[in-house]
């Protein structure tokens, strides 16, 4: 496999590019939904959402595309992004060209219920440091 992936929870993770060979691997791993935040056409050599959804799929795996230009999440992908974790079958794991976007997206989403501790622990943990303004929308487990 290809892919770098991250476990941040039991319903979680984030990668960096997959490509369509990854998905039999990511299925046989226990994967039920991929959440794709790469907008296509980013690279050259990037495949296609049309080609990694009919893989997902052909796979058994529940496919979403929520495409963000990195570094410029707006409060429509965060929703976009927390609407496809409550409702794409679990564990989902999220990838764009180097995990970075899909890990910000998800910590923006999980800022109303986890505290900022958490969400930057967990980060950390998978490799990742998070940009300090997504922090600050995450409650203070401090206070």
């Amino acid at each position: 496999m290809s892919a770098t992936v991250h476990h941040l929870t039991p319903a979680f993770g984030v990668a960096d590019q997959l490509d369509a060979d990854d998905i039999a691997a990511l299925a046989a791993q226990g994967w039920r939904s991929l959440l794709c935040n790469r907008p296509d056409g980013e690279a050259a050599e990037q495949p296609d959402s049309i080609e990694l959804a009919r893989a997902a799929r052909s796979h058994g795996l529940a496919w979403r595309h929520v495409p963000v230009v990195s570094g410029q999440w707006r409060d429509a992908d965060v929703a976009a992004f927390a609407e496809a974790l409550r409702t794409l079958p679990a564990p989902v794991l999220a990838f764009c060209r180097s995990g970075t976007r899909s890990i910000h997206l998800w910590a923006l989403a999980m800022a109303g219920a986890l505290d900022a501790g958490s969400i930057a622990g967990l980060a950390a943990d998978a490799g990742y440091v998070l940009d300090p303004a997504v922090l600050r929308r995450a409650p203070d487990a401090s206070r």
